[in-house]
C-alpha cells in the first residue's frame, strides 16, 4: 500500500505563552508527529539562544520531529524598521524597542543571521518567515487610488531598490549555508500577492536563496490560494494548513481593533472556508513535499497546522487542527493514474 508523503505538525508562534518543553509535550499530546517551534521558544535567559544540541534533545525527548523554525516576526522587524513604526516593538526586546530605526535594524539583522547558524547547526535548510514592509505602509496599504509615484518619487522602484539593499547580507548568508528563507506571502508585509513576490525574487537577480512558505488563509482579497501558489510553484519550500471564513456583507478594510469584528477571521480547519485536501494536492503537484523532503534530508514532508480561533480556545484550535490534518489530509498518495488498471 502506499505510504503518505506528509506527516502532521504545528506551528509554535500562536502558543508563545509555553516555554519549549510544554509547546512539545502538547503537541505530542495533540496528536502531532512534528514541531516548528518559533524562534522566541529557542532562546535563552541570557539574550542568545540554546545550543543546537539542548533543542535536538528535547525533540528526541518528546519523540517529535523537527520540522523548523519560526523566524516570521525577526525578519519582519529588519524589512520595517527604517520606517519608524512602534509595530515592531512587541517583538524585540524592551531595550532595543528605544533605540533608533537604524539600530534596531542592525540588531534584527545580527539576531536573523545567528537564527539562521543555529538553524544550520540544527540540519535544517529551510526558514519560514517573512519580509517587511520594504516598499513603505502607503504601499501595503493597497491603496486604490495608488499615488505611488510622483515629483521626485516613485515608491515602488525604491522599495525594490531598499529591498535588494537592506536584505543583501541576510540572503549572501542564506546561499552560504544552503538556505531557503521562505517567505509568507502576506498582507501586510514584503509581498502581498505572487506578483509582488516574484518582483522582489526579479530586484535580486532571482536569488535562490529567496522561497515562499504556502499558506492559503492570506488569499482572502481577490487572489484564490491556487492562482497565487501556482504563480510561485517552484519555490515553494515550506507549508501552512490553516483556514478562514469571510462574512458577509462586513467590509474587509476596516479599522476595527476587535478580531471577532473583522470581515475575514482565522477559524479551526475543518469548518473554514477552504478545502484543505484541494490545497493538499496542489502542494503534491508543485512539487512542495519532494523539495523539502530532498533539501531537509527527510522522508516525509510537514504539513504544518497554524490554527487560529476569534471564539475557540487555542490549545482546542490547534489540536482539533492537528488531528484533522493526521486524519483527512496525511493520505497515500497515488502512484500513478486510476485508469491504469482499467481494463486489465
Amino acid at each position: 500500500m502506499s505510504q503518505s508523503i506528509f506527516h502532521a505538525s504545528v506551528e509554535g508562534a500562536q502558543h508563545g505563552a509555553k516555554s519549549l518543553p510544554d509547546f512539545l509535550a502538547y503537541a505530542k499530546k495533540a496528536g502531532a508527529s512534528g514541531a516548528q517551534p518559533s524562534n522566541y521558544m529557542l532562546q535563552n535567559s541570557k539574550g542568545g539562544f540554546r545550543t543546537a544540541k539542548e533543542i535536538k534533545d528535547l525533540f528526541a525527548k518528546a519523540k517529535l520531529i523537527l520540522d523548523g523554525v519560526s523566524g516570521h516576526c525577526a525578519f519582519w522587524v529588519h524589512t520595517t524598521a527604517w520606517t519608524g513604526s512602534p509595530t515592531v516593538r512587541p517583538f524585540i526586546p524592551a531595550d532595543v524597542a528605544k533605540k533608533s530605526p537604524e539600530a534596531i535594524e542592525a540588531w534584527a539583522e545580527d539576531y536573523t543571521l545567528r537564527l539562521m547558524d543555529l538553524c544550520a547547526e540544527l540540519g535544517l535548510r529551510i526558514l519560514p518567515m517573512f519580509w517587511g514592509v520594504a516598499h513603505g505602509w502607503e504601499a501595503v496599504s493597497g491603496y486604490p487610488w495608488g499615488f505611488w509615484a510622483g515629483p521626485g518619487y516613485d515608491m515602488i522602484q525604491e522599495g525594490n531598490e531598499r529591498f535588494a539593499k537592506k536584505t543583501a547580507k541576510i540572503r549572501k548568508h542564506a546561499n552560504s549555508l544552503g538556505m531557503y528563507l521562505a517567505h509568507e506571502i502576506h498582507p501586510g508585509t514584503g509581498a502581498m500577492c505572487a506578483d509582488d513576490f516574484n518582483t522582489l525574487v526579479k530586484a535580486c537577480d532571482g536569488d535562490k536563496c529567496l522561497a515562499v512558505n504556502a499558506d492559503p488563509s492570506h488569499c482572502w482579497e481577490g487572489e484564490d490560494w491556487e492562482t497565487r501558489f501556482r504563480k510561485v510553484g517552484e519555490r515553494v519550500y515550506a507549508c501552512h494548513v490553516k483556514n478562514f471564513v469571510i462574512r458577509k456583507n462586513v467590509p474587509l478594510r476596516s479599522m476595527q481593533p476587535n478580531w471577532p469584528g473583522r470581515a475575514m477571521q482565522f477559524v479551526d480547519i475543518p469548518s473554514g472556508d477552504l478545502n484543505m485536501v484541494r490545497y493538499v494536492e496542489m502542494l503534491i503537484d508543485i512539487g512542495y513535499p519532494k523539495r523539502y523532503c530532498e533539501v531537509n534530508k527527510r522522508k516525509t514532508a510537514p504539513l504544518i497546522v497554524e490554527a487560529e480561533s476569534a471564539y475557540r480556545d487555542l490549545d482546542a484550535t490547534s489540536a482539533n487542527g492537528i488531528q484533522y490534518v493526521r486524519d483527512h489530509l496525511c493520505f497515500p498518495v497515488a502512484g500513478g493514474s486510476f485508469e491504469d488498471g482499467m481494463g486489465a
